[in-house]
């Protein structure tokens, strides 16, 4: 059996090992590749390819005649030309739930710096401006306590769930906008039609999939209805934000601020309008990127690749 990893650098930059791999066959490791000539040359013969974001076309798949499995190094598969692989009876696997505690932090590792300011006032100190104050305390930008404020969370999954978990820690509101409320007649949460919800939320967080419905979700209409200030977050997918009108937003003080870990091309171009914006906290798509986080991706890989070769195969996302 042949496998080739086509684009390992961004799940393992070298401190996990893909020697697990070894046990199922003859095992080629790529940092990136880039085109689909390239797609096509290195994979030729292989049995099972593994990817994270490099794209696999219908003439790739149907080059390809010996490829039975495509294991996805993400939940998300929107790389993949999934019918040219149903066609052609290759399974695609992903791995759904590998980054839940994660996304969710650094959904509040983006409002807690917007909250506490804590980068600023380090950076205040570090230049002098403690030693040189004449007052014990000092703040450069203002400060808020969450509790008490509204969150509102856009998608009730299993990211937007833990998300909600966390804002109830720290005593806020929580109203959540999703398709299917009535599958958790229990939670402790607010269930609001999007124009219901943005005009009361203090901070609105996206944890829905890219959809044609959810393709330039945030835009002009969406902000105008969003209280003045708010702080939004997105840690889903870059293509949900009209970045233009989000930046325009934030320039003119109706948007307070964003958190963002994902662009709508990555990496970004020189000239996207949310690198120049106001009050913007922009990370590189390192939401899931924590050693344990990691970790966690490729043991459920590894689980995927030994069901399929059993003739069990799971998480298949184009059965």
């Amino acid at each position: 059996m042949k496998i080739v990893v086509l684009d390992s650098f961004a799940a393992n930059p070298g401190d996990l090992s893909w020697d697990f791999l070894n046990k199922y066959g003859e095992t080629t490791v790529y940092d990136r590749t880039l085109t689909e000539d390239e797609v096509i040359e290195r994979s030729r013969g292989a049995e099972i390819i593994i990817l994270n974001k490099t794209v696999i076309t219908r003439r790739a798949v149907e080059s390809l005649p010996g490829l039975k499995l495509i294991a996805v190094l993400a939940t998300g598969y929107n790389v993949i030309d999934c019918a040219a692989c149903s066609e052609r009876g290759v399974m695609v696997a992903n791995v759904p739930s590998y980054s839940g505690f994660a996304v969710a932090q650094q959904t509040f590792a983006f409002i807690l710096e917007y909250a506490n300011r804590v980068a600023v006032h380090s950076d205040s100190v570090l230049a002098g401006g403690w030693v040189n104050s004449a007052d014990f305390s000092y703040f450069v930008k203002p400060l808020c306590e969450l509790q008490g404020k509204t969150m509102g969370v856009i998608g009730y999954g299993n990211i937007g769930r833990k998300v909600a978990e966390i804002a109830k820690a720290f005593e806020m509101r929580v109203l959540v906008n999703t398709a299917h409320p009535e599958k958790y007649p229990d939670a402790p949460v607010e269930f609001m039609s999007l124009d219901e919800m943005l005009p009361l939320c203090d901070f609105v967080s996206l944890h829905v999939p890219m959809t044609p419905e959810t393709d330039k979700l945030v835009n002009k209409d969406f902000i105008s209805k969003m209280k003045t200030g708010a702080f939004l977050v997105n840690n889903a997918r870059g293509q949900e934000l009209n970045e233009r009108d989000v930046a325009d937003a934030l320039n003119s003080g109706k948007l307070g601020g964003l958190g963002a870990d994902v662009l709508s091309t990555e990496p970004p171009k020189a000239d996207n309008p949310l690198l120049f914006a106001k009050n913007v906290f922009i990370t590189p798509h390192i939401a899931w990127a924590s050693f344990e986080t990691r970790t966690r991706l490729l043991d459920i890989l590894d689980k995927n690749v030994a069901a399929f070769l059993a003739g069990r195969p799971q998480n298949i996302v184009n059965a």
